[in-house]
C-alpha cells in the first residue's frame, strides 16, 4: 500500500508540471546519446578487454571441460573490421583450442563440388571453438555481387543454408553469426587509410577495389541474405562498428552471453625450487646473439 501512495504522489507530481520533468528526461537522454557517441577511450577499452579476456580464459576452460562445439561466424563489408575483432577474441587464449578459418579462393576441385562441401570440415569438435573469417556466406555476398555465382546458384544457396544449418546446430554445435556494419563514410576512411599504411596495404586487395563502388548492390544481397537466413534457430547478430573498440567489446561481451559456461575451480598454483647448477658449465662456443638495435 505505501508503494502505491507513492507511486500516485510521483504521478501527481508529475501532471502538476510536466515541462520540468519532461526537460530533465531529455537532458538525461542527450547526455547518454553524447556520452555513447564519443569515441571510447584507450585506456577505457584496454581495462574493458582485459576483464573479457579473463572471461575467455573461463569459456575456453570450459568449452574443454565440457566438450562444447562452438562456431562463429564473422561477415561485413570490407573494412567493417572483421579481422581486428578476431585478433581481440583470439590473442590471450589456446589457438589450438580457439580456431581460426580464413579460407581462400575455392581450386577448380573444389568448385565441382557441392557449394558448401569446402567448409564442413573445418566445423569445430568438441572442446573447440572455430572462428570463420568469412564464410559459407561468401557466395550470398562477394560472389553475387561480383558475378562469380548466378542468380540461380544464389538462390539454391539461400534455401538450402537455414537447412544445413538447422543439420550442424542439431549436431550439437553453437553457432553464432555476426554481420558487422560500418557507414559508407567509414569504410573509405578506413580503405584510404589502408593505401597510405605500409602495415596494412596487404589488406587492400584488388577484389576490395572493385567491389568499393558497388555499395548498393553488396546492399541488396545482404537483405536478400539476412532475410532467408535470419531464422529464430540461427540468427543474424548486427553489429555497429563505426567505433572499432566498442565493437569489439560489444560483440566479446555477447558471445560469452550466448555460450553458457561455468568458472570452473583453479588449484592454487606455485613454483617449484629450480635445481642446483651442480657440474653444468657454460658451452665454450660463442653463441650468435642477434644485433641489439633497438
Amino acid at each position: 500500500m505505501e508503494r502505491n501512495k507513492k507511486g500516485h504522489h510521483h504521478a501527481h507530481r508529475a501532471e502538476a508540471d510536466p515541462p520540468a520533468e519532461d526537460a530533465s528526461v531529455q537532458e538525461n537522454d542527450a547526455a547518454a546519446v553524447s556520452e555513447h557517441d564519443k569515441p571510447l577511450s584507450s585506456k577505457v577499452y584496454l581495462r574493458s578487454l582485459k576483464e573479457l579476456h579473463v572471461e575467455l580464459v573461463r569459456l575456453q576452460q570450459w568449452v574443454q571441460h565440457a566438450g562444447l562445439k562452438v562456431c562463429v561466424l564473422f561477415e561485413g563489408r570490407d573494412g567493417a573490421g572483421k579481422g581486428g575483432t578476431i585478433k581481440a577474441i583470439t590473442e590471450r587464449v589456446s589457438p589450438r583450442i580457439f580456431r581460426v578459418v580464413a579460407l581462400p579462393a575455392p581450386s577448380e576441385r573444389q568448385k565441382s563440388q557441392m557449394y558448401i562441401q569446402r567448409y564442413i570440415p573445418h566445423l569445430p569438435a568438441a572442446g573447440e571453438v572455430v572462428i570463420f573469417d568469412r564464410s559459407w556466406y561468401n557466395r550470398a555476398g562477394v560472389e553475387r555481387v561480383m558475378g562469380f555465382a548466378s542468380e540461380s546458384q544464389v538462390r539454391d544457396f539461400l534455401t538450402a543454408t537455414p537447412l544445413v544449418e538447422q543439420a550442424i546446430i542439431q549436431s550439437g554445435v553453437i553457432l553464432l553469426k555476426y554481420w558487422l556494419e560500418v557507414t559508407p563514410e567509414e569504410q573509405t576512411r578506413r580503405l584510404t587509410q589502408r593505401i597510405d599504411d605500409g602495415r596494412k596495404i596487404w589488406k587492400l586487395t584488388g577484389m576490395d577495389l572493385k567491389s568499393y563502388g558497388r555499395w548498393y548492390d553488396y546492399s541488396r544481397a545482404r537483405d536478400d541474405m539476412l532475410q532467408a537466413t535470419d531464422l529464430p534457430s540461427s540468427p543474424w547478430f548486427i553489429v555497429r562498428s563505426d567505433d572499432k573498440k566498442r565493437a569489439r567489446l560489444n560483440i566479446i561481451k555477447h558471445m560469452l552471453e550466448h555460450i553458457p559456461y561455468e568458472k570452473l575451480p583453479r588449484e592454487k598454483v606455485k613454483l617449484p625450487k629450480r635445481q642446483q647448477r651442480g657440474d653444468y658449465k657454460e658451452p665454450p662456443v660463442p653463441l650468435r646473439f642477434i644485433p641489439e638495435i633497438y
